[in-house]
C-alpha cells in the first residue's frame, strides 16, 4: 500500500476538485488529489455549455475540462487517477485541533491535516422491470458516449431537467425520431433550452408519463410507458433509451462520518465546512441549489481558501 502525508488531500478531480486544486496552489499549500477515474469528472461527456464565463460560443465539456486541466498544469498540480478513497477516521493527538484525518483506499493511505471532498455526483437509475438487464445494451446515461450508435433509429430520452433536453438536442443529429417522456405536464430546463427542444420537428413529447418496463431479446426492442394521469399503457418500440432523472451523491463511503440529508448529499455551511472540523466538501456531492460547472468551481476555491485558513489557525 503507498502511504503519502500532506497538508491538504482533495478527493476527485472534477470542476470543484480541480477548483480547489488552482485555489490550494496559489496558497502554497502541501496538497495532494486522487481521483477515481480520470480527472474532468461527469462534465466530460456533456456535448455543450453555453453558460460558462469567457466562452462566448458553446464549448463541449471535454473541451472545458480540458482547459480548466491545462490550467492546473501551469501550477504543477499533480492528479492521482485510478485512486480512490473507501474509508475515512481521525487520528487524534493530544489536542484536538492537532487531529489529522486517515484516507484509505485498495492500496493508498492517506494521512491529511485536512480534507476537501469533491466527488460529484452519479445519474440515477429508473429500478424499473427490465432495466437492469438492459444497460448497456440498449440503456445508456451518455447520449455523448453512445448516440452515433443510433443513426437513422428511433431513441428516447428519460427526464425533463436541463441534461435531459440538451442530450436529446445532441441525438437529433443521428437519430431519425426522439421520444422526451417526462412524468410531468412540463419540463424543468430553462426555457432557453425548452424553446430549442419544441423547435425540433424529430422530438416527441411525451408528458405525464413514467417507463413502466423495458423489454426485448438479446438487446432492447420495447418501452412500455404509462400516463400517471389515466393509467393508461402504451408500448413503443424503441432501439434505445438514455436515462437523465436525477443524480445520486458519491458520498456511500462517509455515512456516519459526515451530516448528510435525506439523499446523502452532505451538509455544508458557506464556508463548505461540514459537521467535522477540517472536512469541507464542495460541488455537486454537497447539499446546493444549483449544480453547474461555475457554481462547483466556486465551490472549490471557498473550500481550498477556508481550508488554508483552518490549517494556519491549527498552527
Amino acid at each position: 500500500m503507498k502511504k503519502f502525508k500532506t497538508e491538504l488531500l482533495i478527493i476527485g478531480a472534477g470542476p470543484s476538485g480541480l477548483g480547489a486544486a488552482i485555489y490550494a496552489a496559489r496558497a502554497a499549500l502541501d496538497f495532494f488529489v486522487v481521483e477515481k477515474f480520470i480527472a474532468g469528472g461527469q462534465i466530460v461527456v456533456t456535448e455543450f455549455i453555453e453558460n460558462y464565463p469567457g466562452f462566448k460560443d458553446d464549448v463541449s465539456g471535454f473541451d472545458l475540462m480540458q482547459s480548466i486541466i491545462e490550467h492546473c498544469k501551469k501550477f504543477n498540480i499533480n492528479i492521482h487517477e485510478s485512486q480512490s478513497i473507501e474509508s475515512m477516521e481521525i487520528l487524534r493527538s493530544g489536542r484536538k485541533s492537532k487531529c489529522k484525518f486517515v484516507c484509505r483506499g485498495q492500496d493508498i493511505e492517506v494521512v491529511a491535516g485536512s480534507i476537501i471532498i469533491a466527488t460529484g455526483a452519479s445519474p440515477r437509475r429508473l429500478y424499473v422491470e427490465g432495466e437492469n438487464e438492459f444497460i448497456g445494451n440498449g440503456i445508456s446515461f451518455c447520449a455523448t458516449c453512445d448516440g452515433a450508435l443510433y443513426r437513422d433509429k428511433e431513441v428516447m430520452v428519460i427526464g425533463g431537467g436541463d441534461t435531459a433536453i440538451q442530450e436529446a438536442m445532441f441525438l437529433v443529429k443521428f437519430a431519425s425520431k426522439v421520444y422526451i417522456v417526462h412524468r410531468r405536464d412540463e419540463l424543468r430546463a430553462v426555457k432557453s433550452l425548452q424553446a430549442k427542444a419544441f423547435a425540433q420537428p424529430k422530438i416527441e413529447f411525451l408528458f405525464d408519463s413514467v417507463v413502466d418496463r423495458f423489454t426485448g431479446g438479446n438487446k432492447l426492442e420495447e418501452v412500455t410507458i404509462k400516463n400517471v394521469k389515466t393509467n393508461e399503457k402504451t408500448v413503443k418500440k424503441i432501439d434505445g433509451v438514455f436515462e437523465y432523472v436525477g443524480i445520486k451523491p458519491n458520498s456511500d463511503f462517509l455515512k456516519g462520518f459526515l451530516k448528510m440529508d435525506e439523499w446523502g448529499f452532505i451538509i455544508t455551511d458557506e464556508k463548505m465546512s461540514t459537521s467535522v472540523s477540517g472536512i469541507f466538501a464542495a460541488g455537486d456531492v454537497r447539499v446546493t441549489p444549483l449544480r453547474q460547472v461555475i457554481t462547483a468551481v466556486s465551490d472549490g476555491a471557498v473550500a481550498a481558501t477556508f481550508a488554508d485558513k483552518y490549517l494556519d489557525d491549527l498552527d
